[in-house]
């Protein structure tokens, strides 16, 4: 499959999560406010609070192994091609030269980390 239809693929499969997420947010939030909760709503509060718990739970995961990933892959690809400039591949070293300077913007921008 093409990155084309992945990416398309993977927005609609967002696009619809963020929907869904849309429609059950209000409630627990109708919910939670509620003075006088009859017993079936708050089993339902606590239902949809356990769900929203383990779905952030899940988006964490999801951004943790794109952060790693990303950096991952990033930091390989930077010490391969450092690797190769070194030799005196001036390909390499305009790619290398590249890469050093995005790398030291996006620390010094404080984008590359998230400083928790």
């Amino acid at each position: 499959m093409s990155f084309e239809k992945h990416k398309h693929l993977l927005n609609q499969e967002l696009d619809q999560f963020n929907v869904i997420l849309g429609e059950i947010l209000p409630r627990y939030v109708y919910l939670v406010r509620k003075d006088d909760c009859s017993k079936e709503e708050l089993k339902e509060l606590g239902e949809i609070e356990h769900y929203l718990i383990e779905v952030n739970s899940k988006i964490s995961s999801i951004k943790n192994r794109l952060d790693q990933d990303l950096f991952g892959e990033t930091m390989d690809l930077y010490y391969k091609v450092k690797a190769e400039a070194i030799k005196g591949d001036p390909f390499a070293q305009k790619k290398f030269d590249r890469l050093r300077s995005s790398l030291h913007a996006s620390i010094k921008g404080d984008k590359f980390f998230n400083w928790n």
